[in-house]
């Protein structure tokens, strides 16, 4: 959605050239790609280590960083191939998003009317909402120090990015249409009159 928006405002003219369907399907093919591929590799190397305890997992879901806490030989290496993949499918993508807005921003700012900036701004700011809730939520569940590591926290983070953020995304979007800010506006009004008396 990044590179979409970036598209749209920075070259808006060659926007139906350059978003094309092909372009499309090789994004989306790339991104599914690389990270059925890492968890793929990340998924085998801890399922040939010995297991050890009474190999319950703790955890609300079957995640890697939960099933490597069950494993009683050295992980170091799973550790270390973990990181590289947080930096192949957080960092660098979250960078590249950055690195778009700072384009679209710098192109926003040349705008000559308000108007044209109020929508540009509208039109980025679900996205980049959305993008903090879960790149942050994500990457400080799978790049934090071990010595961070509680299983409140890791539950609590869990739930962040895997239930909030994707129920918050059709909200925070919603909120660009005009018909849903008013029916917001209105039903705080109500509230706050309600709690006045």
């Amino acid at each position: 959605m990044a590179y979409d928006r970036y598209v749209a405002i920075c070259n808006p003219l060659r926007y139906p050239i350059i978003m094309n369907r092909v372009r499309n399907v090789h994004m989306a093919a790339w991104s599914w790609i690389t990270g059925y591929m890492i968890s793929l590799v990340q998924t085998t190397m801890a399922m040939v280590l010995p297991f050890c305890g009474n190999n319950v997992i703790d955890h609300l879901t079957c995640e890697l960083l939960a099933v490597l806490k069950l494993i009683c030989s050295d992980i170091t290496i799973n550790v270390l191939i973990m990181r590289v993949g947080g930096i192949v499918i957080l960092i660098i993508p979250l960078l590249s998003i950055f690195i778009s807005y700072v384009f679209i921003l710098s192109a926003i700012l040349r705008l000559n009317t308000a108007e044209g900036r109020k929508k540009a701004f509208s039109t980025c700011s679900a996205h980049l909402t959305v993008v903090i809730l879960f790149y942050g939520s994500a990457l400080f569940m799978y790049m934090k120090p071990k010595s961070k590591d509680t299983k409140i926290s890791d539950e609590i983070i869990m739930l962040f990015y895997g239930i909030v953020t994707p129920m918050l995304n059709p909200i925070i979007y919603s909120l660009r249409n005009k018909d849903v800010k008013e029916a917001v506006k209105k039903i705080l009004s109500r509230h706050q009159h309600l709690l006045k008396k």
